[in-house]
């Protein structure tokens, strides 16, 4: 099973590359950020809650992604693995994941991180507002909230899989073409 963190802050292009990545590998694509607008369109509880945090860029607690994440991956028992897009965002989700894997005989192969200077983030991002209809893509004080909360509270995840020997990063300028060949050489090597 071949499991992948795709890693980096918002804007940085992991929805847009695990497209590319699932259909190459033939994984299963987990993104929390789906997930959660999923809930927040069709009003769920857990959209109701989600929404609460996301509106102010701040991140869903734990233990609601987590419950979450493992209901997804269950419901793909057949999978040749996952790509995990937008998690884990806290080091406690990278051990609870890490667990969840551990139980079921599986684990994290690799995290490869996008890295994307902050001025073309919020560049991307804005750009993206105007496609998405994203409302958190077009403010830029929100955009500036979830750089930030990424840089404090999600950015130090790379140093959990550093220090596991799983850490790749991989230059997230260019074509997506290119980026694409830069992720599957990581991920590949």
């Amino acid at each position: 099973m071949r499991n992948i963190v795709l890693f980096g802050p918002p804007g940085a292009g992991k929805g847009t590359q695990s497209e590319f990545l699932v259909n190459h590998y033939g994984l299963v694509h987990l993104s929390t950020g789906d997930v959660f607008r999923y809930n927040i369109k069709n009003d769920t509880e857990l959209g109701k809650l989600a929404r609460s945090y996301m509106d102010q860029g701040k991140l869903v607690p734990d233990e609601v992604t987590i419950s979450m994440l493992k209901a997804e991956v269950e419901k793909s028992p057949e999978a040749k693995g996952f790509i995990f897009d937008g998690f884990p965002r806290t080091k406690a989700q990278a051990q609870a994941l890490d667990a969840f894997l551990d139980d079921r005989n599986e684990s994290i192969e690799a995290m490869v991180a996008l890295e994307v200077p902050e001025e073309e983030l919020k560049s991307r991002l804005l750009a993206r507002a105007e496609t998405s209809g994203r409302a958190d893509d077009a403010d830029s004080e929100v955009i500036q909230n979830r750089i930030n909360v990424y840089n404090v509270e999600t950015a130090p995840v790379a140093d959990f899989y550093r220090n596991a020997g799983k850490y790749k990063a991989v230059n997230g300028l260019g074509s997506i073409e290119e980026i694409t060949k830069r992720l599957v050489k990581a991920i590949d090597a």
